[in-house]
């Protein structure tokens, strides 16, 4: 049965993307805009969800407040988890953050505490928290916390790294793991929240860990480029690692989810949504 669904905040990415994928199902998307109060006046009675992925995201910390970050990330998103709720819409989506764990590496798993370390992640934290209260019998709340998230058109690590990719003769054949979700994963696992009305706390992310050296590699295949992969920096990354030093964890450590924090679902295998972004 198709869905009526609403997504809080314009031009975002996951937002664009999925109201791109899930029309192709029969589901009718909206977007309004959350700048200003006009957002307030609207009916939101139709919808059977909201989608909420307004943010001030982490990329822009040194340009906002810690104010503002809670203002945005936490009040304005409880704000419209409130007027869903009260306007009779049956479920609300909240796209929160891996930022929320405060881990540079490691594996998160199901008891793994919630100890945010910038004002991105805390902002989301007290968001989560807030929005959860509301959740009832009448009033669906899911929670995801998606990782890295890649696809055409995507800002961030994904775009730096296969740069490097195309111009770049030479990278490190350094052993790591990521969680990342190819955006379509994530929009598919969106719907299926929304078809089957979960509610909770979700960590969706592709099937495979993906090793960076790996990555780079599919990438300049899709682009019809060579890059060598070599372990003479090999020494220099460990001991980068050992000292935390945040653009080398980012890249070169290893960061995942136990796959059981998240129920299985059909997805778009890597190699596959790495053609897909580089055509």
């Amino acid at each position: 049965m198709s869905k009526k669904i609403l997504i809080t905040g314009e031009n975002s990415y996951v937002g664009s993307m999925f109201a791109e994928f899930t029309t192709e199902y029969g589901d009718v998307v909206d977007t309004i805009d959350m700048i200003g109060d006009d957002w307030k006046s609207g009916d939101f009675s139709s919808y059977d969800a909201v989608v909420h992925v307004a943010a001030i995201v982490h990329k822009q910390e040194r340009k906002y407040s810690k104010q503002e970050y809670f203002k945005v990330n936490s009040e304005l998103a409880f704000k419209v988890a409130q007027k869903a709720k009260n306007d009779g819409v049956k479920q609300f989506v909240f796209l929160s953050t891996m930022s929320v764990y405060g881990v540079l590496n490691g594996v998160i798993t199901k008891d793994t505490p919630c100890v945010p370390f910038n004002l991105y992640g805390e902002s989301k934290l007290k968001a989560e928290h807030i929005i959860r209260e509301l959740d009832d019998e009448n009033f669906t709340v899911t929670v995801l916390r998606p990782p890295i998230v890649y696809g055409k058109g995507c800002k961030g690590n994904y775009v730096v790294l296969s740069k490097f990719a195309k111009k770049l003769p030479l990278f490190p054949d350094y052993k790591s793991q990521h969680s990342m979700i190819y955006i379509d994963n994530l929009s598919a696992f969106i719907k299926k929240a929304i078809d089957e009305r979960l509610s909770g706390v979700f960590c969706p992310q592709d099937d495979e860990y993906v090793c960076t050296a790996d990555m780079v590699q599919k990438v300049a295949k899709a682009n019809s480029k060579d890059i060598k992969l070599t372990r003479f920096f090999n020494p220099f990354i460990a001991l980068a690692l050992k000292m935390k030093i945040h653009l080398v964890c980012k890249i070169f450590g290893t960061l995942i989810y136990e796959k059981d924090l998240c129920p299985p679902y059909d997805k778009v295998d890597f190699e596959t949504a790495i053609e897909k972004t580089e055509t």
